[in-house]
């Protein structure tokens, strides 16, 4: 094995030492996470009115990145240890932001922001589920029902309860299911990876894989470079400056400091906060209707999070 010394110190020169979050604190860095990324729903929306999809990811990752960097370089003295192993696994949570962020760009592009807050709702359910398949850290049995549950409610939505932006509703809703399940991915295998680096580090390095990634992609997918920077109006600049600084580098910061102190299955429980925070600032600020089946849909959904919760809390007791 070969590995890479860039132990991290901080600035007096003094080995940093990688501390655990108490539980109030963690919890209380997923609620404001799962807040501000309900919010990123319609500011995703705001910024696909001058933006494509591609374009509005890359700007947004760029600019968080620039915000991580140097918030981890200032904290932890630009060093940390990595060794050949960690490099594919960074590759793969690269790969788990780059499908997040692009995937439900683009199926904004065909729903409305309340049908993608519903279908976000089901990601805990999700990474619940996938957490017990891969690192079984909860055993199945104990999540199956609920996510029969959440999937019902994604299905429902997905199929009869969409406010159609676009010809392809069908595909704008698998395509926001699709980032749900590279934010699963991410949120497990960013906890392991998180046992020997800083959140901050584990942050700034996908990031940065995912930036690289999809920038190749704007020659496939352009809207303001191909009419202008004059015409993005400054509302759609406020949504990608909200997309930058909240929903990126604050919110997806306090998601892994949450994760990690109590893992991606319990964190995963108050990303319920994020479909009610999508839907209601999408009626709002975008004047989206929500009707009967959005809301059997979210109630479905809820449904499925409170049986996980539950099950895995008696267990765990």
């Amino acid at each position: 094995m070969v590995e890479y010394r860039l132990t991290a110190r901080r600035n007096d020169g003094i080995p940093m030492v990688m501390s655990q979050p108490s539980t109030a604190v963690a919890y209380g860095s997923v609620a404001l996470a799962a807040v501000l990324w309900g919010g990123s729903i319609v500011a995703q929306k705001m910024a696909l009115g001058s933006f494509s999809a591609v374009e509005a990811s890359v700007l947004r990752d760029i600019g968080g990145l620039v915000i991580l960097f140097a918030t981890w370089w200032s904290k932890e003295g630009g060093t940390f240890t990595i060794n050949r192993g960690d490099f594919w696994l960074l590759g793969l949570l690269g790969l788990g932001v780059l499908g997040n962020h692009l995937f439900i760009l683009m199926g904004l592009n065909y729903v409305s922001g309340a049908v993608g807050g519903v279908i976000i709702g089901a990601s805990p359910v999700v990474t619940a589920l996938l957490s017990a398949l891969l690192i079984r850290d909860v055993p199945l049995r104990l999540v199956w029902a609920g996510a029969v549950l959440s999937f019902a409610g994604v299905g429902l939505v997905s199929v009869a309860g969409f406010q159609a932006a676009g010809d392809h509703p069908l595909l704008g809703s698998a395509l926001v299911f699709l980032g749900v399940l590279s934010w699963a991915i991410y949120s497990i295998g960013s906890r392991t990876m998180m046992e020997r680096m800083s959140a901050l580090t584990v942050n700034w390095t996908t990031l940065l894989i995912a930036t690289v990634l999809q920038v190749p992609l704007l020659w496939t997918d352009q809207k303001m470079m191909t009419a202008g920077i004059g015409s993005v109006t400054t509302s759609d600049w406020l949504a990608l400056g909200y997309l930058i600084v909240f929903a990126t580098a604050v919110a997806q910061q306090a998601w892994l400091f949450g994760v990690k102190g109590v893992g991606p299955s319990r964190a995963s429980v108050v990303g319920n906060l994020t479909p009610v925070a999508a839907i209601g600032l999408s009626a709002l600020i975008l004047g989206e209707s929500v009707g009967l089946i959005e809301i059997i849909g979210i109630c479905l959904i809820l449904a499925g999070v409170w049986v996980v919760n539950r099950q895995t809390a008696e267990q765990t007791s």
